[in-house]
């Protein structure tokens, strides 16, 4: 069965990884991916990798820090394919680290911007389509830095941005559950995929030794014998916007292997 089957998506932060991984579910699944990030280039690629015929997918340069911009994302799905039925968000900045002793604010300002004002702003832009589809699916992108701090590398600005957002999500549950809207939030931990892969190649650089050493220390953490994988975390996502998901909202699934259980 497609879970998605005749649904319209919009996704935004479509890069190389995870977005283009939950887009590819999606057209996979029978619906249609309304794909937003802000670099041209890689919506293309990605639009191309996931529907070469294009009768699944649609695209525009979004930005989620302008408001105008997540309206005119929205704007297209819903000229394109009639309207909206769930909105995943994938867009987001995770490369600020550092504690809150080296802190720059003005840096930290931005990070929440993006992370959570961003994803709200994204949000609002779609609801008045799915309330007008009588019902649908949010679903945030979190991370697993949000309940449990990782030692290998400090990133207090993005987990606190991505907590705000998992707190901004019971209410917004609420807010909307009227509609039968529901509001998800997916929390990846370490998730391999590029970033991850980045992560390994430069340690592994860094300290001489080979990558599988530097992959072993963190496969050693979890309960599977291996890293959950951004399609992992995408068919979370994919559940969760469907009506399997249903009577779901309000709700945070880690999707890390079994690193942290709680």
């Amino acid at each position: 069965m497609m879970l998605l089957r005749d649904r319209t998506v919009v996704v935004s932060g479509v890069g190389p990884g995870l977005g283009q991984r939950i887009g590819a579910a999606v057209v996979r699944d029978g619906g249609n991916a309304v794909l937003g990030a802000r670099t041209e280039a890689n919506l293309a690629k990605a639009a191309q990798e996931i529907d070469p015929q294009g009768a699944h997918t649609a695209w525009r340069v979004t930005d989620i820090a302008d408001e105008a911009q997540c309206a005119a994302l929205a704007a297209l799905a819903v000229e394109r394919f009639g309207g909206i039925d769930a909105v995943v968000h994938v867009a987001a900045w995770d490369s600020y680290f550092g504690g809150v002793e080296d802190a720059d604010f003005t840096s930290w300002a931005g990070v929440i911007d993006v992370n959570l004002l961003g994803t709200l702003r994204m949000t609002k832009a779609c609801l008045p389509a799915l309330k007008e589809r009588g019902g649908g699916s949010v679903v945030f992108i979190g991370t697993q830095s949000a309940v449990a701090a990782p030692t290998q590398v400090r990133q207090a600005a993005y987990a606190a941005s991505k907590g705000a957002l998992t707190s901004a999500m019971y209410s917004l549950a609420r807010e909307v559950g009227p509609y039968r809207v529901r509001v998800n939030t997916v929390l990846p931990g370490w998730m391999y995929g590029p970033p991850v892969q980045a992560y390994v190649q430069f340690t592994a650089h860094t300290e001489g030794v080979p990558e599988d050493e530097v992959l072993s220390r963190l496969t050693e953490r979890m309960a599977l014998p291996e890293l959950a994988t951004d399609g992992d975390v995408a068919e979370a996502v994919v559940f969760l916007a469907s009506d399997r998901a249903r009577a779901i909202t309000g709700q945070s699934l880690l999707v890390n292997a079994g690193e942290l259980m709680r």
